[in-house]
């Protein structure tokens, strides 16, 4: 054969792989409003930088009539590429050959790519759109979920792994992007469960539509599982282009810096009267986080989800920061089991890789109530307050109101190694609010006065002392345990500088096999 037919030869078998479970089934597929695979890469990597490998696997079944039934790639794209010129390795399931099913050598295909991540210090990012295993080669494909499940282990603080679903993901398949640190899914045209709606009916006879057990915006609002919820698949890929720009390839990187000129000593009026004299009136900590970040700029995670706790990405000066804010808004801020859960695991992700906290701090305390005890609240409430004391990155800390009790130490405080902790003048740092205290405090004499308008000059006027004597910030700074009380319109200078003081920070923690955080 003349090498101009083995070069045809050639070409004619890339255009049978870009073509997937054919035309047809390219069709069926953009009905659904759905992309195919190589578009959803086109979109998400850089132009022309997408480097295929394993264009022409295909399965090596024979059982159940496959053996006729060959496509090249075998359901699924993988390869590497560039966003914003920095490197990731990629992979797509092709939901055009046997509905993106995960046979041994598709499951193959994922894990090389994964292993040249970890040697090269690159992050992996998966497209998600699977029927789930090939039944037709039993414990072969669970075998092959295994070894992509143990790569993603030991990749996790490593290397960062986003997974993208952008359509049928169940069973065994939701475990891999369960263990990645970023889910995006695409509203009305994704779903994760373990289980679906007939065996779910069949088991516990339970009537539920596949949107209701496990569409976006359950996982978005109930199940938190997802980070990201996009309007549709473009977005999602753009919303993962936004995410790499926060975060570094590997975990001995920092962040990526970029070129800033919002100046750094920006002063912002309207943050010195944003928190209302009355302690019990709510306000939105999202105004501050725009008012004192770059742009305004700020991509929060998981929005949706255990709303009295805000986290997200932004920056100060070009400098990537991780930032956990207590909401007033939401439940008065209060912090329950699925904010502590949410904060935790943010927390961690940005210790894991390099990025600074920033805390904003308006806490009253823990949810109290039997639900909350039931459930755990005592080892979820510790796993925040794990993540922050195991930290060692740099951890600015504001106090913008309350800050009371237990809640006030797991939020990033001075004991849990926080290295600049500031106060604004509304702050009320104390074991207690002013209301709860009297009752301990001054219990007795509350109980002797009968007449209910001087009950009620009696309590204010304790309130008033409490307030003077323990709930402002100044009783903390006379211990060292706020650094300064600051000006809330030079907030944005202060961290600036404090996050520039902390840029040579050292810190580590005692040699141990892992920790053992209460789960």
């Amino acid at each position: 054969m003349a090498i101009e037919d083995k070069i045809q030869r050639l070409l004619n078998k890339r255009e049978e792989a870009k073509i997937g479970g054919g035309l047809k089934r390219i069709e069926s597929q953009h009905a659904k409003g759905k992309l195919t695979a190589r578009e959803r890469l086109e979109i998400l990597l850089d132009e022309g930088s997408f480097e295929e490998y394993d264009m022409f696997v295909s399965h090596r079944t024979k059982e159940f009539g496959l053996d006729k039934k060959q496509y090249l790639a075998d359901g699924v794209v993988t390869g590497h590429g560039t966003i914003d010129g920095r490197i990731v390795y990629v992979y797509a399931q092709d939901f055009t050959v046997f509905g993106g099913s995960l046979s041994e050598t598709h499951a193959h295909k994922i894990c090389k790519i994964m292993d040249q991540a970890m040697k090269v210090g690159a992050p992996v990012i998966g497209i998600n759109d699977s029927g789930g295993a090939r039944i037709q080669e039993g414990v072969r494909s669970l075998a092959g979920y295994a070894e992509i499940f143990q790569r993603n282990i030991m990749a996790s603080g490593v290397i960062p792994q986003i997974s993208a679903i952008f359509g049928p993901c169940a069973g065994g398949a939701v475990y891999s992007p369960a263990l990645t640190d970023f889910i995006i899914m695409s509203d009305k045209s994704s779903y994760m469960f373990v289980t679906g709606p007939k065996v779910t009916k069949t088991v516990t006879g339970e009537d539920i539509s596949v949107e209701d057990l496990g569409g976006a915006s359950i996982h978005g609002k109930k199940s938190g599982v997802t980070h990201f919820i996009a309007d549709d698949e473009n977005e999602g890929l753009m919303l993962i282009r936004k995410l790499m720009s926060y975060i570094p390839q590997n975990n001995l990187e920092e962040p990526p810096v970029t070129e800033c000129d919002d100046p750094i000593d920006r002063k912002e009026i309207y943050l010195n009267d944003i928190v209302p004299d009355n302690p019990n009136k709510p306000y939105d900590v999202k105004d501050i986080i725009h008012g004192i970040v770059d742009y305004g700029e700020f991509l929060e995670t998981q929005r949706n989800f255990a709303a009295n706790i805000v986290t997200g990405f932004s920056k100060f000066d070009g400098q990537p920061v991780g930032i956990i804010a207590n909401q007033p808004n939401f439940l008065a801020g209060v912090l329950d089991i699925n904010s502590s859960r949410k904060a935790a695991r943010f927390v961690r992700f940005c210790d894991a890789f390099n990025i600074p906290l920033v805390t904003l701090v308006d806490v009253p305390g823990f949810l109290p109530g039997s639900g909350q005890e039931y459930g755990g609240i005592i080892i979820h409430g510790a796993k925040l307050m794990f993540a922050y004391g195991e930290a060692t990155v740099p951890k600015v800390t504001i106090t913008l109101r309350k800050s009371y009790g237990g809640a006030h130490d797991v939020m990033s405080s001075k004991q849990l190694r926080g290295d600049i902790n500031y106060a604004w003048p509304s702050a009320e740092i104390a074991v207690m609010g002013p209301a709860g205290a009297i009752e301990i405090l001054w219990g007795r004499e509350l109980s002797q006065i009968e007449d209910e308008k001087e009950r009620a000059k009696f309590i204010a006027e304790k309130e008033d002392e409490y307030r003077e004597r323990f709930a402002n910030p100044y009783e903390a700074a006379r211990y060292g345990y706020i650094d300064d009380v600051i000006e809330p319109r030079n907030t944005r200078f202060r961290i600036i500088r404090a996050l520039q003081t902390l840029s040579t920070k050292k810190d580590s923690n005692p040699p141990k096999k892992h920790s053992n955080i209460p789960l």
